[in-house]
């Protein structure tokens, strides 16, 4: 275990965000127990959990999950048929029939595997997806530990490098200290909506050389927190950038099902790879990762998550599925996960309640991102530029340090929470917060109007 002065000082910055949960942990307790604050509730913006924020869960997902927990509700005629349909085939692919057995196999249950594989070929127009291949676990942060840990190796110059965008999950570079990864950043282009720049990632590939050894690259599309979604031209730079460098490809693509940018749509990096020549298709590694803590299901506490892995060394794969026996991944999230990649067909009783609320869910977060960067941007002092999907507003603040001092008071004054930019590997002299605007629209409003007076009244104490 590293000690604190061991750790790498991008991570070691991160830390601070932590003392501000728990302050606003002990707002909230403070308030029920009876406190006058000049606010009602605290509001906690700072993560992607729209269930949190106040937008409901999908009642299809809700109702299967129900009854495979209480198989007596299969006797309720009151619930759609094909929502009974489906709970009983779920519970016949579990162990004795029951959630409360361990899943059949440590790489998931197989009629789940065989459901996420049918999905990507759907999604990638038919390009090849074998279940073996997929791997569930409890969330993306497990996966990607189980591939970090494979790959981490050496010391000083040669321990395992990952290049990693800035600004990047703000989960990532703690999970990349704890997994003994050096992180090696590369600087998304903010004067071009985030961009991936060529150019910078072999800026970024030189600067590595004599502190560590390469072995991956990490991307976000659509990018968390910057919501940009990458096109096609710029995925095959990224892959043949990745084949030249000898680069493994680790595509996080939890986002994938919220893009609402004009113009815009997301392709998979494993569509975009098998399109092109064979010395690309058939050779580079190709780790790409979907959760259903993504934007429409919201479902961020139940943990469930998959991997596919492409063209991957065989020894290898079977080394990482033998890493996964140590621990079969919890049953529930992963019919959770079946749900989310095999929706309702149409004609089925329950196809028009949840195709309105899937409608519903990406109409909100399109005039919420659309409505909060215009609001940001009016303010004086602060940019956002319009992002493209995901849920997050990513935005800068240009005022002097001793505001931004002043500033981290939003949480005592107005029971904001908001992320910091630093959770995010922003280590320059800028300073951004990070917000989610997958929330009903009268929260969104409450957002916007604390963070207005708090604005307005930071900005008469510094005429």
């Amino acid at each position: 275990m590293s000690s604190v002065q061991d750790v790498n000082p991008m991570v070691r910055g991160i830390r601070a965000p932590t003392s501000l949960q728990n302050l606003a942990a002990r707002i909230a307790k403070e308030i029920r127990q009876g406190a006058k604050k000049p606010f009602k509730k605290v509001i906690d913006i700072s993560a992607g959990d729209p269930h949190s924020a106040g937008m409901a869960p999908i009642s299809f997902v809700r109702q299967v999950l129900a009854v495979c927990l209480y198989p007596e509700l299969l006797k309720k005629q009151s619930l759609p048929s094909d929502v009974r349909r489906r709970a009983q085939k779920l519970l016949g692919v579990c162990g004795g029939g029951s959630l409360g057995s361990y899943s059949t196999t440590s790489c998931g249950i197989p009629r789940v595997q065989q459901s996420v594989a049918e999905f990507i070929m759907r999604r990638d127009g038919g390009v090849t997806s074998q279940p073996e291949n997929i791997s569930i676990s409890s969330g993306c942060q497990k996966t990607l530990s189980l591939v970090l840990h494979l790959m981490a190796s050496g010391e000083g110059e040669t321990q395992t490098g990952v290049l990693t965008p800035m600004p990047c999950p703000h989960t990532l570079p703690m999970l990349l200290d704890t997994c003994q990864v050096t992180l090696v950043p590369y600087q998304l282009m903010e004067d071009r909506g985030w961009a991936l720049d060529l150019d910078e990632l072999r800026r970024a590939l030189e600067t590595a050389k004599g502190r560590c050894k390469p072995r991956a690259i990490y991307i976000s599309n659509p990018g968390n927190p910057t919501g940009h979604v990458q096109d096609k031209k710029t995925i095959e730079e990224v892959i043949r950038f990745a084949a030249t460098e000898g680069l493994v490809l680790l595509a996080e693509e939890v986002y994938q099902d919220s893009v609402y940018g004009q113009d815009k749509e997301f392709i998979s990096y494993k569509k975009v790879l098998f399109e092109m020549e064979k010395k690309y298709s058939e050779t580079v590694e190709l780790i790409s990762f979907n959760s259903i803590s993504s934007a429409c299901m919201g479902e961020c506490g139940l943990r469930g998550a998959y991997m596919e892995v492409i063209n991957l060394d065989p020894a290898v794969h079977k080394y990482l599925r033998n890493m996964q026996a140590t621990s079969s991944p919890p049953v529930l999230p992963q019919l959770c996960l079946e749900i989310m990649v095999n929706p309702p067909s149409p004609g089925d009783p329950s196809y028009e309640t949840h195709t309105e609320e899937i409608h519903h869910i990406q109409t909100t977060l399109a005039k919420n991102a659309q409505r909060a960067c215009e609001f940001l941007n009016d303010l004086p002092g602060m940019s956002c530029p319009p992002t493209m999907a995901g849920v997050f507003l990513y935005a800068r603040l240009h005022l002097p340090p001793q505001m931004i001092e002043e500033a981290k008071r939003l949480l005592e004054e107005e029971g904001l929470f908001l992320g910091a930019g630093c959770e995010n590997g922003q280590e320059d002299q800028n300073y951004h917060i990070r917000m989610c605007v997958l929330a009903p629209p009268a929260t969104l409003d409450e957002v916007l109007a604390r963070l207005r007076s708090f604005h307005l009244r930071l900005l008469n104490r510094f005429p």
